[in-house]
């Protein structure tokens, strides 16, 4: 013993030892978009540069870029990928982009992340954890771009804009920043010829400035560009792409993980009238966070009015309407010759397009048909003149009133079920009711129990009960409360000559009934379950017979929530018979179980 004890000492010290040179939990890290691929707004012929074409006003393009991505953030160990946090993301970029002003264009990008996969690691003491979500939204983008000099198509074009990142992404599922960013940028984008061209230069400015593992996040300075050859009546664009950041807070610039590079080949294809397809891959030359190994992309995209060859338009009459663009006041929208200066060469607005221009059109966003009267001029045809046209009309023959129910509307007033309510307000317009404040009841069946029989047809129009073929106890419960009795509208059956309740819902509906009765009449202290039979066989055994019953059913309540103390039990046999005995009829009436109030109130 006193061996032992003298352990003690070490065997306490060498715990706190070991307790001592435990680790401390690791930090987990809070992701971001890792994925720096934010592609071109719509219309674009590039996947990262912009082409610039801001021509038109009310000029829109709207289609989704799909992108895999291959490790996208890797942990690396003595220059080789130890884990890959982030190793397959698959995103779809759905957008869209409207020309206004001929100047100026606004954009909306929503990335949803479909797939995601990644392994969890440690750097510098710090877990990363692998992407939460398979299926994320990442950061919506909002754009706004302004032409400065220069015209599609021309040998230079520039622009000037700024992208808003909202905070729409999860961190955890390196799909958002968990902060909104903007990014002012410059552009630039041309073509001669076969050869066209685009860059881009700009700055992400982040609410985040923090380590991230080896890398670092915080404000960014990126560029783009892009070059290659026009085909097939410039129809097919075909060419490379490099785009790239470095993050320069906290003196971080150029730095190999801050510093991701991608370099692009890729087609955009204009397939049919205003469709676009596109197609590319690429790699990272550099290993900075964002850049992936390996990515592919795919593009499908409504373009209208894009590309337009050169040769296909008459000189000095960009939109081919035959006004010359020195004298057209809308070049890029064709229109008929007008003596207003402001209107020649402009479309005649038709927002309805039923060939009625939209100044002599009166419903000029409703097609109709021409009319000698200004006043319906342009608008459907009413024959009943009504105010209501024809093809809303429930009775384009007969003037009448506006109704929410198509069946009514523009009918005149109507008592079909003669019930002295108008079907207008009548919630059962085919059935004769009375008034009623609720207008889903109002001119519907009287139903004062509420249980949707109507009292006409109600066997208990006063009590709430169920439907039943049997008109004496249509609408009646199958247990209520009545003169210190819980009187039942059904037998509660046995098998023939013992005590067993038969199964099913016709009993159990009985029984569940009687319970409910009990539950909501707290005040009844206890209830007498009474058994009786008729007069066939042994009284003795009859007597047993019907005491059995009632204890069967006693049971059965207990079994279903009501206690035990407020039930006792008796059985008469035949000795208290409802009918007489000498027909089956009556027979079948005096095999019953009764349930008398035994102690509370109208106590029996």
């Amino acid at each position: 013993m006193k061996r032992a004890l003298r352990f003690l000492p070490a065997l306490a010290l060498g715990s706190l030892s070991l307790v001592a040179a435990r680790p401390a939990s690791a930090q987990v890290a809070t992701g971001y978009a890792t994925n720096h691929y934010s592609p071109s707004e719509r219309g674009s012929r590039w996947f990262v540069s912009e082409s610039l074409d801001l021509r038109g006003d009310g000029r829109f393009a709207f289609g989704a870029v799909g992108d895999s991505a291959y490790r996208t953030f890797v942990h690396y160990r003595g220059g080789e990928v130890f884990r890959s946090v982030v190793r397959n993301q698959g995103t779809v970029h759905f957008g869209g982009s409207v020309v206004f002003g001929d100047r100026f264009r606004l954009g909306l990008n929503v990335p949803l992340q479909v797939f995601a996969d990644g392994n969890s690691t440690q750097l510098n003491g710090v877990t990363f954890n692998s992407p939460s979500e398979k299926i994320a939204v990442g950061d919506a983008r909002v754009g706004l771009d302004m032409r400065l000099f220069g015209t599609y198509g021309e040998a230079i074009t520039g622009a000037f804009g700024a992208q808003l990142y909202l905070p729409s992404g999860s961190p955890d599922a390196y799909t958002g920043d968990g902060n909104p960013r903007v990014a002012p940028r410059f552009m630039v984008a041309g073509e001669s010829g076969m050869f066209a061209y685009a860059g881009r230069l700009g700055m992400t400015i982040r609410g985040r400035d923090e380590a991230f593992g080896d890398a670092r996040i915080g404000s960014d300075v990126f560029l783009s560009a892009a070059a290659g050859v026009q085909l097939l009546d410039k129809k097919l664009l075909i060419g490379p792409e490099l785009w790239g950041s470095t993050v320069v807070s906290k003196g971080a610039a150029f730095e190999g993980p801050n510093t991701p590079v991608e370099a692009m080949l890729g087609a955009h294809w204009d397939v049919i009238e205003n469709v676009r397809l596109g197609a590319a891959a690429s790699t990272g030359i550099s290993r900075g966070v964002g850049a992936s190994v390996l990515r592919g992309l795919f593009s499908l995209e409504w373009v209208p009015g894009s590309p337009t060859p050169p040769a296909a338009k008459p000189e000095g009459d960009t939109d081919g309407d035959g006004v010359p663009d020195n004298v057209d006041a809308c070049p890029f929208a064709a229109g008929p010759r007008s003596d207003i200066k402001e209107k020649n060469g402009c479309p005649i607005p038709d927002l309805d397009k039923d060939g009625i221009p939209d100044a002599e059109d009166a419903c000029a966003c409703i097609p109709g048909i021409r009319t000698a009267d200004p006043k319906t001029n342009g608008c459907p045809p009413d024959a009943d003149g009504d105010g209501i046209p024809d093809p809303e009309d429930a009775c384009p023959q007969e003037p009448g009133k506006r109704s929410s129910d198509p069946k009514l509307n523009g009918c005149p007033d109507q008592d079909r079920d003669k019930d002295g309510i108008m079907d207008a307000s009548d919630a059962c317009p085919d059935v004769p009711g009375v008034a009623n404040p609720d207008p889903k009841l109002n001119g519907c069946p009287a139903d004062k129990d509420g249980d949707g029989i109507p009292d006409a047809e109600d066997a208990c129009p006063d009590e709430a009960g169920q439907k039943d073929p049997d008109p004496k106890k249509n609408g009646c419960p199958k247990a209520v409360l009545q003169g210190g009795q819980i009187r039942i509208s059904d037998q509660v059956r046995f098998a023939f000559g013992k005590a067993d309740i038969v199964p099913g819902p016709e009993s159990e509906g009985v029984l569940e009934a009687v319970a409910a009765v009990l539950k909501d009449h707290p005040e009844i202290k206890k209830i007498r379950v009474e058994g009786h039979t008729d007069d066939r066989g042994n009284r003795a055994g009859n007597v047993k017979l019907s005491k059995a019953r009632a204890d069967s059913v006693a049971a059965w309540l207990a079994s279903h929530g009501v206690d035990k103390s407020r039930l006792e039990t008796k059985g008469f046999g035949p000795d208290r018979p409802l009918d007489s005995n000498g027909t089956e009829d009556g027979r079948t009436k005096n095999r019953r179980v009764e349930f008398h109030v035994a102690d509370g109130p109208g106590k029996n």
